[in-house]
């Protein structure tokens, strides 16, 4: 039954894009968390220490159980591993190794998402259905190594 939900949820998200298949989002940089509850979201801070294990253990969640690497891709960059450039039709996945986005975003904010979905993409919402907050936690602590340079990453 899972592995129906999952391929119902990915279905779902595919089928869902509309616009320009390549080329970056031009709202990129715009908060995707509603006006009204933008400042208390930027407050969230992320309870899970940013370690080598902490890290690994989301990265484990984003390549499994959470199944973010099918659109984000295995290297973040948001084309996804089985998706062909071209073939999507509208905001492609956010692309992780954008260090201006990284910085532009708090973990608050990419918690709320994970939490509510992203409207006008086809980010749908993780927590609970697929993770715990404290998993959904991990896996930021993941997304957030994707900004590290090449040295320094830790995937």
């Amino acid at each position: 039954m899972r592995s129906s939900f999952l391929n119902a949820l990915l279905m779902t998200v595919i089928g869902s894009l509309a616009g320009p298949a390549l080329g970056a989002d031009e709202a990129v940089l715009r908060p995707r968390v509603p006006v009204d509850q933008i400042e208390q979201v930027r407050t969230w801070t992320n309870p899970i220490p940013a370690t080598d294990d902490t890290i690994e253990r989301g990265k484990k969640l984003f390549h499994g159980k959470a199944f973010c690497v099918t659109c984000h891709g295995k290297d973040g960059k948001g084309f996804g591993g089985d998706i062909e450039p071209g073939t999507l039709k509208g905001p492609l996945p956010r692309n992780f190794t954008d260090k201006e986005w990284q910085a532009a975003r708090t973990d608050g904010e990419l918690f709320w998402i994970l939490k509510n979905g992203s409207k006008g993409t086809a980010m749908a919402p993780f927590i609970p259905l697929i993770l715990t907050e404290e998993e959904a936690w991990q896996v930021l602590r993941y997304v957030r190594s994707f900004a590290t340079d090449e040295q320094g990453a830790r995937r």
